[in-house]
C-alpha cells in the first residue's frame, strides 16, 4: 500500500482527527480531576490474535472495483495474524448471496462486504449478524443498521460539492460562465447524489449556469459518445464536470476529436491516468475528485479491530466507530505528486 495509506490505517480519508486533542489525557502531569485516559489496546500493526475475514463484492469489471479488491487483498497481506477469504464477486443478487452464505458457513470471524445492491442484500448482512459475525458494510450501505456493525464508504454528494466549488473558484471572476455535466448511470443513486452536491456548490457563484447534462454509463465507449453529443449542443462553455474517470478517457477521445480545447474538465474517482494526465498538463482535464478505493484497505483493518476485539488507534473510545465516511479530495496539479501512488489503472 502506498504510504499515503500505512499511517493511522483507520484513518486515512477520514475526517480529520488530532490524536493529541484525543489523548492530551494521557501525559504524566495529568491532574487528579482529569479523566482517566482509555488504556483499551487499539489496533496496530503487531501480530495479535488470528482473524479471518471473509470479503465478498461485486464483479471487477471497472477500474474503480478492481481496485476495491487490490487494496482488500494488499492490506490483508500486511498482516500476519489476517487469513482473507475472497469471493470471486458477481453482479447477480442472488449469487453474491450465495457467496456470503458460504463465508457465514465456513464461520469466518468477520465480513467485509460491498454489495452489488445494498438493498437486496440487507437480509444476509442481518443472517451474518445474527450468527454473530459482525459485519463491515463498504460503501454501497445495507438499508438496515442492523445488519453491519461498522459503514465505510465515500461521500458522492461531497465529490459533486468538491467539484463544484473547484470549478467555481476557477470561474469566479469570469461574468456568465457556463458549466456543463457529464453525469453517470441515472438510475444509482450515487449519480443523483454526485449532481445534487455540484448544483449545491454551484449555488455559491451566481456568475455561473449549468447549461447542460448528459447522463453516461460509466465505461470509456459511453463517456465518448455523450461527451461528443454534449459538444455538438454546446458551441462554448467554460468548464465541465464528469462524474467518472473510466468514462472520462472516452470523454477526453471526444474533445480531442472536436479539436476543443477552450474549457477546463474536473473528472472524478481518482484514476491512474487522470492523475498523470493532470500531472502532464497537456489536455483539458485539470483535476479529479477522489472517491478513494483505499476505503477496501480500511476496512480490513476495522474487520481486524473487530475480531480482534480493539479499537481504533487515535481515537479515545474501547470501540471502532460505527460510521466513516471519506473524504473527497481535489487533485490537481499543485498536489498530484502527493496522490499518484493512490491512483487506480
Amino acid at each position: 500500500m502506498p504510504e499515503l495509506t500505512s499511517r493511522r490505517g483507520l484513518l486515512f480519508g477520514t475526517a480529520a482527527v488530532s490524536a493529541g486533542v484525543l489523548l492530551a489525557g494521557c501525559t504524566s502531569n495529568e491532574s487528579d480531576d482529569e479523566p482517566a485516559s482509555n488504556d483499551q489496546p487499539a489496533a496496530d500493526d503487531k501480530k495479535g490474535k488470528q482473524v479471518t475475514i471473509g470479503f465478498a463484492g461485486p464483479q471487477a469489471d471497472h477500474g474503480w472495483l478492481n481496485a476495491i479488491n487490490d487494496n482488500a487483498k494488499s492490506r490483508a497481506k500486511k498482516y500476519e495474524d489476517v487469513t482473507l477469504e475472497i469471493t470471486e464477486g458477481s453482479n447477480d443478487t442472488a449469487a453474491q448471496i450465495g457467496q456470503i452464505e458460504t463465508l457465514i458457513n465456513k464461520k469466518v470471524d468477520v465480513l467485509v462486504i460491498l454489495p452489488a445492491d445494498g438493498k437486496a442484500l440487507t437480509q444476509v448482512g442481518l443472517k451474518a449478524m445474527r450468527a454473530g459475525i459482525p459485519v463491515v458494510n463498504l460503501d454501497r450501505i445495507f438499508n438496515s443498521p442492523q445488519a453491519y456493525r461498522c459503514y465505510i464508504g465515500g461521500d458522492n454528494f461531497g465529490m459533486g460539492l468538491n467539484a463544484g466549488h473547484y470549478i467555481g473558484e476557477q470561474l469566479k471572476d469570469k461574468k456568465n460562465a457556463k458549466v456543463i455535466e457529464l453525469a453517470g448511470l441515472d438510475n444509482l443513486e450515487l449519480t443523483k447524489q454526485r449532481t445534487a452536491g455540484f448544483d449545491a456548490a454551484l449555488k455559491n457563484y451566481p456568475n455561473i449556469k449549468k447549461v447542460a447534462r448528459q447522463a453516461a454509463e460509466f465505461t470509456v465507449e459511453s463517456g465518448q459518445a455523450k461527451m461528443a453529443q454534449l459538444l455538438q449542443a454546446q458551441s462554448s462553455f467554460d468548464a465541465l464536470w464528469n462524474h467518472d474517470d473510466d468514462q472520462g478517457v472516452g470523454a477526453l477521445r471526444a474533445i480531442e476529436q472536436a479539436g476543443r480545447d477552450d474549457f477546463i474538465m474536473v473528472g472524478g474517482a481518482g484514476a491512474l491516468s487522470a492523475m498523470q494526465a493532470i500531472e502532464s498538463d497537456n489536455s483539458v482535464l485539470k483535476a479529479t475528485v477522489l472517491y478513494p478505493p483505499t476505503m477496501a484497505a480500511s476496512a480490513i483493518d476495522l474487520a481486524r479491530a473487530l475480531g480482534q476485539g480493539k479499537g481504533v488507534s487515535g481515537l479515545a473510545e474501547f470501540e471502532i466507530p460505527s460510521s466513516l465516511t471519506l473524504y473527497s479530495a481535489v487533485v490537481d496539479k499543485e498536489n498530484v505528486k502527493t496522490y499518484l501512488p493512490t491512483g487506480f489503472k
